[in-house]
């Protein structure tokens, strides 16, 4: 696994995997770990503007809450809207 590492705005290390990809809507979302081996994973990096800044909520739904970039949920019931 090759993973690219970079400093989020907090200062904190993260590992971007950008063979693991969640599609969005302007962009991908790969997977981040906290650590070089990708054993911790940590989170997204939105792959329209490369922002560690992304939030998930229980349905799967992802946003990058720099540039709007959206992942739909896994699954979708209009009772949870």
């Amino acid at each position: 696994m090759s993973l690219d590492a970079a400093t989020t705005a907090d200062g904190e290390r993260g590992y971007t995997d950008r063979t693991h990809v969640e599609r969005g809507t302007d962009g991908p979302f790969y997977v981040v770990f906290a650590d070089a081996e990708g054993s911790a994973r940590w989170g997204f990096r939105c792959g329209n503007c490369e922002s560690f800044d992304t939030a998930m909520d229980t349905m799967g739904r992802i946003q990058c809450t720099e540039c709007g970039n959206f992942r739909k949920p896994d699954e979708w019931d209009a009772a949870h809207e």
